[in-house]
C-alpha cells in the first residue's frame, strides 16, 4: 500500500535547460593549485649536500691550509723581487720650451674652497684706455739721492788681494765701510755709491742706444750675458701697451755671437720682434752673475733708474722666463692698486736668511768663506734670523721685480747693488738685510709665488754662461 501510495501520489517536477544553466552558475569551481616541478628535488639536494659538509669538514678546511703551505714554503728558496720607486723624470730644458712657450692659460690656486686666479688683472676693455697716473709728490723723507762718483772721491786703487775680496773696480767705486754705514742714514738728501763711478769702469753702449733709452718712461727689460740664454718675446699685451712701453734686452758680446750662429739676427732698426736688443762691451767683472747684476740693477733689478733716468715705471723679467702679460695691467695690479712702489716675489722654499746661506753653500753657488764673511757682518748688524716684512717673508725671489722709479727705491737699489759687490753675488742673501736697514721703505709688495708663475712661462737656462776672458 504504501508502495502505491508513492507511486500514485508522487509529483514529477520538470527541470528546463535554463535552470541547468543557472545551477551551473550558481556552482562555486574549486581551483587545485599546482605543485611546483623541482621542489622535492632542490630540497634533498640540500640536504645532501649539509650531510656531506657535516662528514667531511675537516678535510675542506685541511685543503686551503695545505695550499697556502706549499706557497710558502716555495717562496723560501725564491729571491724576493726589489720595489723599484718610480720618480717622475724632470723635464729637460728642451721639453721646459715646448711646453710652456707662448702659454697665456691663467695660474690659478684655491681659497676659501673656490679657485681663484692668482693675478687678477683689469679686463681688456679697461686696459685699452689704462694710462700712467698722475705724478704727485711722494711723502717720503728721502727727496733727493745723489751717486758718489769720482768727482766726489778719487778713485784708489785696491790690491788684488782686496780686489778679489770684493770686486770693487773704477765701475763700482770702493766704497768704505764708513761710507757703507753713511748710505744707510735717512736724510733729505741721500749720497751713495751706485755704479758707473769712473768713465773709464766700463759698461759701454752706444749713443743711440742712449737716446732711445732715455725717452722711455716705461720699461721692460731683461739682460742675457754669457751667452746661456734665447730671446723670448713678450706676449699678452694690449695694443695700448705696445705704444707706451720700452721692452730693452741687454746683450753682451759673447751672447751676440751665439746668438748670430744660431741665425738670430738684430735687424737694421737694432730690434728682434718687440725687443729693441742693446748690445754692452767692455763689461766691468768677469763673474758674468755680476754682470747681469748690473743690468737687472741698471734694468729694473738693481740699476735700472741708472740706466733709463726718465722712466717712471720699470718691470725686470730674467732672461730664462717670457713675460706674457700687459706691463700696464701689472703696473696697476702690484703697484697702484696695492698703493706699493715695489713688487718682488717671496721666496718659494725659504723664509731665513741664514737657511738660504746654507742652501747657497749646498748647491755650490758660493764658497762657504764667502758665505761667512757676509752672513758674520749681517749677525753684527743685528739681522734677526727670521726676519719677516709686513707679515710675509722678506726672503725674495728676483726674476721679476716691479717697480716706480722714486728716490726711495733708486736708494734702495743702489744700497743691495752694492752689498752684492761688496758680499756674495747671491741677491736673496742681501735683499732682507737692506730692506731691514732702510726701515723707511715700508709699501712694498711681497706678492706670492703663484702670482709670479702667472707673471712669466719660465724657460729655464738653456746653457751654460761663458766666463768673460782676461
Amino acid at each position: 500500500m504504501s508502495s502505491s501510495y508513492f507511486d500514485n501520489n508522487s509529483v514529477s517536477i520538470p527541470i528546463s535547460e535554463d535552470d541547468d544553466a543557472v545551477a551551473g552558475r550558481t556552482r562555486p569551481r574549486v581551483r587545485r593549485k599546482r605543485k611546483k616541478p623541482g621542489f622535492r628535488g632542490n630540497e634533498e639536494l640540500t640536504w645532501r649536500f649539509f650531510r656531506l659538509l657535516k662528514r667531511w669538514w675537516p678535510v675542506f678546511l685541511f685543503l686551503p691550509a695545505a695550499g697556502l703551505l706549499i706557497l710558502e714554503a716555495s717562496r723560501i728558496d725564491r729571491k724576493p723581487v726589489p720595489v723599484v720607486k718610480t720618480e717622475p723624470v724632470p723635464l729637460s730644458t728642451e721639453e721646459k720650451l715646448e711646453v710652456n712657450l707662448n702659454r697665456l692659460d691663467p695660474t690659478t690656486r684655491v681659497v676659501g674652497g673656490v679657485r681663484e686666479r692668482c693675478l687678477k688683472l683689469l679686463p681688456h676693455e679697461e686696459l685699452q684706455h689704462l694710462d700712467l697716473p698722475v705724478g704727485k709728490e711722494s711723502s717720503s723723507p728721502i727727496k733727493n739721492v745723489v751717486y758718489i762718483s769720482e768727482s766726489h772721491t778719487p778713485y784708489v786703487p785696491l790690491s788684488r788681494q782686496q780686489t778679489q775680496a770684493t770686486r770693487f773696480n773704477q765701475f763700482t767705486g770702493n766704497q768704505s765701510l764708513e761710507q757703507r754705514e753713511q748710505s744707510f742714514e735717512v736724510s733729505e738728501t741721500a749720497e751713495v755709491h751706485c755704479g758707473f763711478y769712473n768713465e773709464n769702469g766700463g759698461f759701454k753702449i752706444s749713443d743711440e742706444d742712449k737716446s732711445y733709452m732715455q725717452a722711455c718712461d716705461v720699461v721692460v727689460s731683461t739682460c742675457a750675458f754669457g751667452g746661456g740664454d734665447d730671446l723670448y718675446q713678450p706676449i699678452g699685451m694690449s695694443e695700448s701697451s705696445l705704444r707706451k712701453v720700452c721692452y730693452v734686452a741687454f746683450w753682451d758680446e759673447i751672447t751676440l755671437a751665439a746668438q748670430e750662429a744660431a741665425s738670430t739676427r738684430i735687424g737694421g732698426d737694432r730690434f728682434i720682434g718687440k725687443w729693441r736688443v742693446v748690445v754692452v762691451r767692455d763689461l766691468p767683472f768677469r763673474d758674468q752673475r755680476l754682470n747681469g747684476k748690473v743690468p737687472k740693477g741698471l734694468l729694473i733689478e738693481m740699476l735700472g733708474h741708472r740706466l733709463f733716468p726718465r722712466a717712471r715705471y720699470s718691470i725686470w723679467v730674467d732672461s730664462k722666463s717670457q713675460f706674457r702679460r700687459d706691463p700696464l695691467a701689472v703696473l696697476e695690479a702690484l703697484l697702484w692698486r696695492t698703493k706699493s712702489v715695489l713688487a718682488i716675489s717671496q721666496h718659494g722654499a725659504r723664509s731665513s736668511v741664514y737657511d738660504e746661506a746654507k742652501a747657497v753653500v749646498k748647491k755650490n753657488k758660493a764658497t762657504p768663506e764667502e758665505v761667512e764673511v757676509q752672513l758674520s757682518q749681517y749677525h753684527r748688524d743685528g739681522l734677526p734670523e727670521d726676519k719677516r716684512f709686513n707679515g710675509n717673508k722678506a726672503l725674495a725671489e728676483a726674476s721679476v721685480i716691479v717697480r716706480e722709479h722714486t728716490p726711495l727705491t733708486n736708494l734702495l737699489m743702489c744700497l743691495w747693488f752694492n752689498e752684492v759687490v761688496r758680499f756674495t753675488s747671491r741677491d736673496q742673501l742681501s735683499f732682507p738685510y737692506v730692506l731691514w736697514r732702510l726701515k723707511v721703505l715700508k709699501n712694498i709688495n711681497m706678492f706670492p709665488v703663484c702670482t709670479r708663475k702667472d707673471l712669466v712661462n719660465s724657460m729655464g737656462h738653456l746653457r751654460k754662461a761663458k766666463p768673460l776672458v782676461d
